[in-house]
């Protein structure tokens, strides 16, 4: 910040030392990112993976120098600081109670700090970074952070601005509209698919043999 570097408070989550963190970080941008983002919407995770960010490193940089007296501290790389910030914010707003956790029912509130602890096994990952990700998720979970929502309203007109609207051009890109209703009929479709796209198969039920007419009674009804 005093050498007027603002630009390194996005640009670290971009930074990976090696292949492995490199593999680990498209692993957790993949699985939590993805899901936040079919939650929120693309234009919100967009804004609110800048924000998580920006938050996250000026955390850190407030109690690095705190907690550098007291341990080792990492240097806060990669995206997982803004993945922890999302887990943080879908435990605090989540409807569930418990959840199991290596077979253990657990409060979803704790899942977090679990994952913090299994954090420390991703190669160059920051235990500091981490943590200060996961508190501003929580912070904006339970609305402390209320300036960084808006309306669905908004949502929808960014949907129609650029560059999202070069997003949704890009072919492979799922784009994930900004508002509810258009998130669940997107849903609604591709669970009730129009009728004739599923491939069908015709079965030939046998007519009921016919008995012969001068059988006898008696030998009808055995054959019965």
């Amino acid at each position: 910040l005093h050498d007027g570097e603002v630009h390194r408070l996005i640009t670290y989550i971009f930074v990976y030392e090696d292949l492995i963190s490199l593999t680990c970080g498209a692993v957790i941008i993949w699985y939590f990112a993805g899901s936040f983002e079919k939650n929120v919407g693309t234009v919100k995770h967009c804004i609110l993976t800048a924000a998580f960010s920006v938050l996250s490193a000026l955390l850190y940089l407030f109690l690095e120098p705190l907690a550098s007296r007291l341990l080792e501290v990492g240097d806060a790389k990669g995206f997982m600081p803004v993945a922890f910030a999302t887990l943080g914010v879908s435990t605090t707003r989540s409807r569930m109670k418990r959840t199991l956790v290596f077979g253990c029912r657990v409060p979803v509130v704790l899942v977090p700090w679990f994952g913090l602890c299994i954090a420390w096994v991703v190669p160059h990952s920051s235990l500091l970074g981490n943590l200060c990700g996961l508190l501003v998720g929580e912070a904006y979970g339970l609305g402390y952070c209320f300036c960084l929502d808006f309306p669905e309203s908004v949502g929808s007109k960014l949907d129609r601005v650029f560059p999202f609207t070069l997003l949704k051009r890009i072919p492979g890109l799922k784009y994930i509209p900004g508002s509810l209703a258009e998130r669940r009929a997107s849903e609604n479709s591709k669970i009730n698919p129009v009728p004739g796209t599923y491939p069908t198969q015709s079965y030939h039920c046998p007519s009921p043999l016919a008995l012969p007419a001068c059988q006898h009674p008696s030998a009808q009804s055995q054959g019965l």
